[in-house]
This record gives structure tokens, sequence and C-alpha cells, in this order.
């Protein structure tokens, strides 16, 4: 077995729960809320932008030229995804840049990130490739599902489209044999501490979809706005 097959035995279960949520087997029958959808699509955009941030500090700590193009490649694919959610996704679904420029990252959006970052910036090379992988591997699979069950003249065809295509399938794998070497090379400890990050990592893949599903936010105390709002400003 590959370090790849390990990860996947350990994370079985949770995958699953991915694959099953309402969010996914919701747009695969079409029927996912569009409203719903808009506010996915502005926290992806959120997302993607710190995650080729995160893939790119990983590539500066690359051992060799190979793994150095491949995460700085995957950071550039990373922003051309987000502009084509604000030249065509955004568009089709009505998200207007006075929309998305009001709307700050979610509680899961920003923990997401933030444990991308602290792991690609603090962590072994190894370690931070393992937390990278989900976001391949995860939409990968996902997109898959749902192309093999989706309803005819689906609107959301076209992500679906962009996530089981054979274009990222193949930087999927190639993140996947990236992966298989570093776990391959590693001792006990350091393949323990990638199984973590790969499972934190596929955790808050969960939580992201469930978070955009309900449309959750932050949790506030009363009378305080969220991180990135501003408070109404006093009367006279």
């Amino acid at each position: 077995m590959t370090f790849t097959d390990d990860l996947a035995a350990q994370t079985l279960s949770l995958r699953q729960q991915i694959h099953d949520m309402p969010f996914n087997t919701e747009m695969a029958t079409g029927h996912l809320r569009r409203d719903v959808f808009q506010g996915y699509i502005v926290q992806d955009a959120l997302y993607l932008e710190g995650f080729a941030r995160a893939l790119s500090l990983a590539a500066a700590k690359a051992p060799d030229s190979a793994a150095v193009a491949q995460l700085a490649g995957s950071a550039a694919g990373a922003i051309a995804v987000e502009r084509e959610l604000h030249t065509h996704y955004m568009d089709r679904f009505g998200v207007t840049e006075a929309m998305l420029a009001r709307m700050a990252p979610s509680a899961a959006c920003d923990h997401y990130v933030s444990f991308l970052l602290r792991t690609a910036a603090l962590g072994p090379f190894a370690e931070a490739v393992a937390a990278l992988l989900p976001c391949f591997w995860i939409y990968r699979d996902v997109g898959r599902d749902i192309a093999t069950r989706s309803a005819p003249d689906n609107p959301y065809a076209a992500w679906i489209d962009t996530y089981s295509g054979e274009a990222f399938d193949e930087s999927v794998a190639r993140m996947m044999a990236l992966t298989d070497r570093l776990g391959a090379e590693a001792d006990g400890p350091a393949r323990a501490r990638m199984s973590e990050a790969f499972e934190r990592a596929c955790w808050h893949e969960w939580r992201f979809w469930d978070s955009a599903y309900r449309m959750d936010g932050w949790t506030q105390p009363a009378d305080m706005p969220a991180p990135g709002q501003r408070a109404a400003a006093p009367t006279a």
C-alpha cells in the first residue's frame, strides 16, 4: 500500500460524510438553493487566495526544482480559478462586486486558511504538502461522484465539469504522487505528523461545506459586529 492508500483508509468515514452532505447531494440534483451557492462561491474565492499563498509558502521549502515548479504552478492555478469565479460563476449567479466587497471570510473559511498558512509557514515541507492535499483530492472525488448522478440541465454543471474533468484530475494525481514520495521517505514520527495534518485538513473541508450550506458567519456576542464588518456610527 502507498502512503495515500493509508490516508484514504484513515479518513474513509469522514470523506464519505462529505460526499453525503446536503450541499453536495442537492448540487447533484440541481436543487441547491441559489443563495446558498452564491455564498459558497464568494467564500471559495476568499479561500482560494489563501490556499494559493499556502502553496507558495510550501513551494519555497521544496527540496528540489520539480516540487518547486509543481507547487508554484498549483498556486498559479488556484488564482486562475479564483479569477474564473469572478468572471463566470459570480456573474452567472448574480454576485456583484459590491456584494463581494461586503463579505468577509466566514469563521470556517478563516479557520481553514489559517491552518494551511500556519502549517506551510511553520511546519516541515512534507507536513505542509499533506495538509494541502485534501483540497485537491476531495474536490476531485466529490466532482466525479456528482458527475455520475448529476441531473440533466443542472445549473451547476460548469462547477461539476471543472472538478470532474481531466485537467484537474492530472493536478490531483501529481499532488498524490508527491505525497506518496514524501511519505515513503519519512520516518515514523514524520509520517504520523503528515497523517494528522491530512486528517485535520479533511475536517476543515467538511466544515467549509457544512458552513456554506448553513450560511454561517461568525457567532458573536450581542451588539458586536462580525470580524471584517464595521459597527454603525453612533447617532447624535
